[in-house]
């Protein structure tokens, strides 16, 4: 079954990385004094209802076929093939001039989070692992809706948990409607683990399996499960979990507060800080990437 949308309809987001911004607005920094209503206090309400039409698309699309043909799509890795570097270049075209919050490249955003996990100490792949963890968003350079690119993630193939943000627009969703598909289980067994669990399509899973021959499972974890946020955030999904899965998320939780709360207005110094990347990026993947 196809899915009856338009990869030419009008984005819903009028940058990126509005997602992002909204997820800071819905968990702020338990260590920041602001409160939840000072970070929700936007100048208009004009990106609060733009990632919620972002959410009503992506809702009513992401099903488990849709996962399914996007994994044929994409997972083939036949788009194109590229060196490291030159691909962080195809990724800066991600610049998006309308985002009056930042200027700052696709580049040194990474930069931010992985030199942030890098001063606080951690093994140089959690580093590498902040540094690539958004490469997957070069879907929207193939012509991809940004609801099939970014947005929280969830399992297909069983019941919405009212847990995700804007659980109600679930119900314009087939799968809601599918009895074999609607309850808590639906496909899967209790406790089968996440490795057995399809989760809606996305940058995570799509650089997961460019990446997962090369790095340590931990990395792969917070790569594949970094915008899990019912799971890490609300524990919603433990029924599906294993003890496995729990032990390593304990380093999706490590991720998360880089990911989010990194971003400074201070561009990093992306000259100087490329001979050590250069080097970590060599230790451990291959010379060339296929898209």
């Amino acid at each position: 079954m196809k899915n009856n949308y338009s990869k030419k309809e009008v984005s819903p987001l009028q940058s990126i990385e509005d997602w992002e911004k909204d997820l800071i607005a819905r968990y702020p920094d338990p260590n920041e004094d602001k409160s939840k209503e000072e970070y929700r206090n936007y100048e208009d309400g004009t990106r609060q209802e733009t990632v919620r039409e972002f959410y009503r698309l992506n809702h009513q699309y992401q099903t488990l076929d849709f996962v399914k043909e996007k994994e044929e799509e994409f997972l083939k890795f036949d788009k194109k093939e590229m060196g490291f570097w030159e691909a962080v270049d195809f990724l800066n075209t991600l610049v998006d001039d309308s985002d009056p919050d930042t200027d700052l490249d696709q580049l040194q955003h990474l930069l931010q989070t992985s030199e942030a996990i890098r001063a606080d100490g951690h093994p140089d792949w959690f580093v590498l692992t902040g540094f690539i963890h958004d490469f997957g968003k070069v879907l929207c350079l193939f012509g991809e809706p940004q609801w099939a690119v970014v947005g929280d993630t969830f399992p297909v193939g069983c019941a919405h948990s009212d847990k995700i943000v804007f659980p109600e627009f679930f119900e314009a969703n087939p799968d809601s409607k599918n009895q074999d598909l609607n309850t808590k289980y639906g496909i899967y067994s209790p406790n089968c683990g996440l490795d057995n669990v399809k989760m809606s399509w996305g940058h995570d899973e799509y650089l997961y399996q460019m990446v997962k021959d090369y790095l340590p499972e931990e990395a792969l974890y917070m790569v594949r499960y970094h915008s899990f946020y019912a799971q890490h955030k609300e524990n919603a999904y433990d029924h599906l979990m294993n003890d496995h899965d729990r032990k390593m998320f304990e380093w999706v939780d490590k991720f998360n507060p880089y990911d989010l709360y990194s971003k400074v207005p201070v561009p990093p110094d992306a000259k100087k800080l490329r001979p050590y990347y250069e080097d970590l990026v060599a230790k451990y993947l291959p010379t060339t990437l296929k898209f």
